[in-house]
């Protein structure tokens, strides 16, 4: 290289501490090698005192010594990864909310994410299941991207394990599900403090807990008002966009001032339809959603009034109950409350 290229004498350079042991912090603090074992994996029960934590802490810090994760994770049983594997809420944009909860408080306790998205395939799943414990992870969370029933992989059994938006009847494992029941009584009661009394329900077809969930808060919102449930203003339809169209004609000639849809893309079928029988929204009728996808329910118009499906926290308690960091909590799945979203449709 050109003499314009050489490195001028005296120029700081970085400093190379990745041959720093645990022998050099000790003579550097001026104690035994087992003290520096004890102040840096911080090993619980070890009586060494302030000072000697001070010269410890202070001569890794100018040394630059980094513990050898790898003999950390032999000492301690586990390293400091959390193992979250996920059938396919990487590539579903609102459920990818799921995996931003977990990272963010897998962090805020000094635990890194590993995620694994593996697309429904069985074969990959066993695989990255497989990988993880290889590299002891603090444990895993089994994620779908949605709420539902499932068979339990049985590597799962294998280390500690949360199931997030999932449960398993009878396994045994902890899970932490959206409370269906009172998002459903959410968005009814948010219609009918709005001053309505006769609303649909627009549920799915779909069997599911949100099916049964979100009709179960229909209806104690309902009686909770003193509003007499009525079977013919429930109608089914596909938790699609085509089945809010088609249940359109229905809800309006059951004279309801109101409709509470099971999705926000069932809505924003309900949507279209009313337009096309001439009624306006919300003037003619509410509409209240379910789910919160924002690339429905904000870009609406007017934009939807709706209930969050809880991503974000479902992930974070999914770490939370991982880790034992909560209080002690009762038996069966751990229910996170689903808040209602108000916009301009009610």
């Amino acid at each position: 290289m050109s003499t314009t290229d050489q490195p001028k004498p005296g120029a700081d350079h970085p400093k190379n501490t990745s041959g720093i042991t645990m022998r050099d912090v000790a003579k550097a603090a001026g104690v035994s090698v087992a003290t520096v074992s004890h102040v840096v994996n911080d090993k619980p029960g070890s009586r060494i005192g302030e000072d000697a934590k001070r010269r410890v802490h202070e001569a890794v810090a100018e040394l630059g010594y980094r513990p050898n994760a790898l003999a950390k994770t032999l000492s301690q049983g586990h390293s400091r990864f959390i193992g979250l594997v996920a059938d396919a809420i990487a590539t579903t944009p609102f459920a990818g909310q799921i995996i931003h909860g977990a990272q963010d408080e897998a962090w805020r306790h000094g635990y890194v994410l590993l995620v694994a998205n593996t697309d429904g395939n069985t074969a990959a799943e066993e695989e990255a299941i497989a990988m993880m414990l290889e590299h002891q992870v603090r444990g895993i969370l089994y994620s779908t991207w949605f709420h539902h029933e499932i068979t339990v992989p049985d590597a799962l059994l294998q280390t500690d394990t949360v199931l997030v938006d999932c449960y398993a009847a009878g396994s045994g494992l902890p899970a932490v599900v959206p409370d269906e029941e009172q998002g459903g009584r959410t968005a009814t009661e948010a219609l009918l403090a709005a001053g309505h009394r006769r609303i649909a329900f627009v549920n799915t077809t779909t069997p599911s807990p949100a099916q049964t969930g979100r009709l179960a808060g229909y209806r104690s919102a309902l009686q909770a008002a003193g509003v007499a449930f009525d079977d013919a203003l429930v109608f089914p339809a596909s938790p699609e966009q085509e089945g809010g169209y088609a249940a359109t004609a229905e809800v309006v000639d059951s004279g309801a001032t109101a409709v509470f849809c099971h999705n926000d893309r069932v809505a924003m079928g309900l949507y279209d339809g009313l337009r096309e029988h001439g009624l306006r929204i919300p003037d003619d009728m509410a509409v209240m959603g379910f789910d919160n996808q924002d690339v429905i329910a904000a870009h609406l118009r007017p934009p939807l009034s709706t209930v969050a499906l809880p991503h974000y926290e479902l992930g974070a308690a999914g770490v939370r109950r991982l880790l034992g960091l909560d209080a002690a909590l009762p038996a069966g799945p751990q229910l996170i409350a689903c808040p209602a979203v108000p916009r301009h449709s009610v």
